[in-house]
């Protein structure tokens, strides 16, 4: 477990449970998720024309989730031709998909190959859209993904799009020009709670950088969350009075405090200690159960936007460094 700084105060016991069956859970959908054709199949390339010179980029696809094919961006440095690269594998924050091809250039820019995750089913809150559907089984649900197909954890999304992550990282590893071994997972928000998930089910990452991640310590944040996406759950919970231990059964299999204590690669971690949409709690409790090396920003002053630029400059700067070792 990691020691918190000391401004972070002692924490309250974490409420999250564990489930009995967690591993054999995630060790089977890992299992039926890699059942499928890990070759040349498993990405397809096609280069995009966009306004950034020094960048090139390619529409890529592969297997995620179910055998379905997931978007996604990868970029890197034009100079570097064919050289293998470190890889970073972002996951983008709730309601955000990939996006348009040259709408998130910093990490080639700053010299590294980049895998933008498309986030099946999403796309339509900000930014620039996607393009992966969400292939589930409709059952009720409140608008948006929080409790899609929550009354079970074979059925929720939130395992989909863990594995679409995990995926990611395995796609990109196959790829002639990214090395194998220097693989780092990014996150924000949303995003961040599922890069430390793929943190805790990838043992050989070289690191893992989050900021403000939702999904952690659920049960506890949820309940002073202020706004989406928390209250996509209060308000199928106002509704669906019955199912409150069904749901948190469901969620602690995504949580990212029982996916922390699993996670060994070395870890950047920002906290906006006035965040009401991902309140800071949640960060901190993943934080002290990370079982890995862990550095952190704390921005007392910021909510959920964190450390912005000033934090990203820290993350482009670790993750060089890290992969520099």
């Amino acid at each position: 477990m990691a020691t918190l700084p000391p401004q972070l105060g002692p924490l309250p016991p974490s409420v999250v449970s564990e489930p009995d069956d967690f591993d054999r859970f995630w060790a089977r959908t890992l299992g039926e998720a890699r059942s499928f054709d890990p070759e040349a199949r498993t990405t397809e390339r096609v280069a995009v024309e966009q306004p950034l010179s020094e960048l090139r980029y390619w529409d890529i696809s592969f297997r995620g989730f179910g055998g379905q094919r997931v978007k996604a961006w990868l970029s890197r440095p034009a100079r570097c031709d064919d050289e293998p690269l470190p890889c970073v594998v972002q996951i983008p924050g709730y309601g955000r998909g990939r996006g348009l091809p040259g709408e998130n250039p910093h990490v080639a820019a700053a010299g590294m190959a980049h895998l933008l995750l498309d986030v099946r089913g999403q796309g339509c809150g900000y930014g620039s859209g996607g393009d992966t559907p969400d292939l589930h089984d409709g059952a009720p649900e409140a608008p948006g993904v929080v409790t899609r197909g929550i009354s079970a954890p074979e059925t929720y999304y939130y395992r989909r799009l863990i594995v679409d992550a995990v995926r990611a990282v395995d796609a990109v590893r196959k790829l002639p020009d990214v090395d194998a071994e220097r693989v780092i997972v990014m996150g924000n928000s949303q995003g961040g709670g599922v890069a430390l998930a793929v943190a805790g089910l990838v043992s050989d990452l070289r690191g893992v950088t989050v900021s403000v991640p939702f999904l952690c310590d659920i049960p506890a944040v949820y309940q002073s969350a202020q706004g989406e996406p928390y209250a996509e759950l209060v308000r199928y919970l106002s509704v669906r009075r019955a199912e409150r231990e069904v749901v948190f059964r469901t969620l602690a299999y995504v949580d990212g405090v029982n996916h922390a204590r699993r996670a060994q690669a070395p870890s950047l971690w920002g906290l906006g200690l006035r965040d009401t949409c991902c309140p800071p709690l949640g960060g901190q409790q993943a934080l002290a159960a990370y079982a890995g090396p862990t550095e952190v920003e704390i921005y007392p002053d910021n909510g959920h936007e964190s450390g912005e630029f000033y934090y990203l400059r820290r993350q482009l700067t670790w993750i060089r460094e890290l992969c520099a070792a």
